[in-house]
């Protein structure tokens, strides 16, 4: 039994590895395609973009998501702003009325919400332009993520979706302090799999899509609550390449309590396993590339391998807790030392390899500070990945073991 249980850590604990440095070498081999623009660019031609705001009650934040993309960096006459809002009860509306008579911003109201995915369907549904994305109703657009992003296809006419780079809007406390370097990691793994051909989310906040992307392979689906996951799920498989632009920046609001938090990241991993479940029938198919042998491989290990570590480190305490019983019970309370003897310091190789995953960890988390740059943050060292390491060490495994049991029981997580 022990032979068996020591095999299935290292055989994940080897996966690991191999994930990270398979990241690392894809930096070291496209380091140079690396961009991070400080200045203003201009295109050769400047397409007509639709871009759509679908709101649920943001009567608190979406005025300013509104201003965010009034002050895009993008020709007026080129732009069209569409503000939808799916059934909200708070004044959302008398927000959107604010701007009805702006020229190039049109205004929509749903009597009863109907879901993120049905809002964005409607403002599909009116698009003219050749080119379509939206921006959550909670999330700020740098003023030249836009002309970046399109940049991307005007360089590559086979690009039919390009991601933004997305960070953590005024990270205040511990909770939106550990997810900003969660989100820095990100921008990192999501430019690498750009690379790789293999992303697997569009981002709700202001990926930019071909309109041809909708016209050929249907709307927003519901998806599991997780539209933006699906649609690069779909678009893979169809062989539609997706692209990251890590200088495209855009300021998202993040939960601020453990409890927000858990409920958001139990959606996003539920939807990852029901998503992967739908589309089955593309995993370790080879025709589907990096996708189909990488991405969606390393999200099917990493929770299989949390749920082995999360049995295995209970079992671990339960059997503890048994032999200090045991062993109370047989000679008594022990006897406590003081002295420190370098004789009985750890040196076993998990040890080792644990420094060594956790190198290649921080060195994602470097890098992935280092495209932020030019963003509005606080430059130096990322203090905050000690909140990261403590957060998501200890609370992702509870909402991932949680939407392991809400699959299996068939129940889906609530939104909020």
């Amino acid at each position: 039994m022990a032979l068996v249980s020591e095999t299935v850590f290292y055989l994940f604990v080897f996966l690991s590895i191999y994930v990270q440095v398979f990241f690392f070498v894809t930096f070291l081999e496209n380091r140079k395609k690396i961009v991070i623009r400080d200045k203003a660019i201009k295109l050769d031609n400047y397409p007509g973009v639709t871009l759509i705001v679908p709101s649920l009650n943001e009567e608190t934040t979406v005025f300013k998501t509104i201003q965010s993309l009034l002050s895009l960096n993008y020709p007026k006459d080129k732009l069209k702003i569409f503000l939808i809002d799916d059934g909200s009860t708070d004044g959302t509306w008398s927000v959107f009325k604010k701007f009805e008579n702006y020229p190039y911003i049109k205004i929509f109201k749903r009597e009863k919400n109907a879901g993120k995915h049905m809002a964005l369907n409607l403002g599909l549904e009116n698009t003219e332009t050749e080119f379509v994305g939206c921006l959550d109703a909670d999330s700020l657009v740098d003023s030249e993520a836009l002309v970046r992003i399109m940049s991307y296809f005007e360089r590559d006419s086979t690009v039919m979706a390009v991601a933004p780079a997305v960070v953590v809007n005024n990270p205040r406390g511990f909770i939106q302090n550990a997810q900003k370097i969660e989100y820095h990691t990100g921008i990192y793994f999501k430019k690498m799999l750009g690379f790789l051909g293999a992303i697997n989310v569009t981002p709700g906040p202001f990926t930019i899509f071909k309109k041809k992307v909708f016209d050929d392979l249907g709307p927003y689906r519901y998806a599991h609550n997780t539209e933006d996951m699906e649609i690069a799920y779909r678009m893979q498989k169809n062989h539609y390449k997706i692209d990251h632009c890590n200088d495209a920046y855009v300021y998202t609001n993040t939960p601020y309590t453990v409890r927000k938090l858990f409920t958001q990241r139990l959606r996003w991993i539920y939807g990852f396993i029901n998503n992967t479940i739908d589309y089955r029938g593309v995993l370790f198919n080879k025709k589907y590339g990096n996708f189909s042998t990488f991405t969606l491989p390393m999200g099917v290990v990493t929770i299989l391998s949390v749920g082995y570590v999360f049995m295995k480190f209970f079992y671990g305490i339960g059997q503890f807790i048994f032999n200090k019983i045991v062993e109370v019970q047989a000679v008594g309370l022990p006897a406590w030392s003081n002295s420190l003897d370098p004789f009985f310091i750890n040196t076993r190789l998990s040890v080792f390899i644990t420094v060594i995953i956790y190198s290649l960890l921080l060195f994602s988390i470097i890098i992935g500070s280092v495209m932020t740059r030019g963003t509005k943050e606080r430059r130096g060292f990322p203090y905050e990945i000690a909140f990261y390491l403590v957060i998501f060490g200890f609370l992702a495994p509870f909402w991932i073991m949680k939407a392991v049991y809400n699959t299996i029981i068939s129940k889906a997580p609530a939104w909020r």
